[in-house]
């Protein structure tokens, strides 16, 4: 198979662009940082609310929500999610909190957390969750500021 000249240049000025666009819809990073789907490691986010600490979820008590199955440790736990997800899940989509405040994301340890005026905020590690604590306000307000753009990258 042969190109006449007006093939292959239509050919050599589309491809490029074609290539521009997959290459964004593959590199768009996922709304929620879920290893294997499973959201927090299967940690219930309810739970850091009601008992104060992490706790593991079950394969008994999940949903799925923005593409990420959610796994919770008691069927009331599940209920109060499905009746208001935004309030339980964690901020920047369970991605490292410090991170996205630095612009980039991260994976997260469910050990590692902090509530702040009502919202759940995970890091990367309990270390960099000490480095999270010693400016919280001046972190989440450079997250909020960074998480749409980190979000499309």
């Amino acid at each position: 198979m042969s190109l006449s000249r007006r093939q292959f240049m239509t050919l050599s000025v589309s491809l490029p662009m074609v290539s521009m666009v997959a290459t964004q819809a593959i590199a768009q990073t996922p709304a929620i940082y879920a290893e294997d789907g499973i959201a927090i490691d299967g940690t219930d986010p309810v739970a850091y609310f009601t008992d104060g600490e992490p706790v593991a979820g079950s394969p008994d008590h999940q949903v799925m929500w923005q593409g990420a199955t959610w796994q919770f440790s008691t069927a009331a736990n599940r209920a109060a999610f499905e009746a208001d997800p935004y309030a339980y899940a964690p901020q920047y989509g369970g991605y490292c909190a410090y991170a996205v405040s630095q612009g980039y994301t991260a994976s997260t340890t469910p050990a590692a957390w902090s509530i702040v005026d009502g919202k759940l905020y995970l890091n990367y590690s309990r270390r960099i969750r000490r480095k999270w604590e010693r400016d919280t306000a001046g972190y989440i307000a450079a997250g909020d500021a960074n998480w749409p753009e980190v979000l499309s990258a």
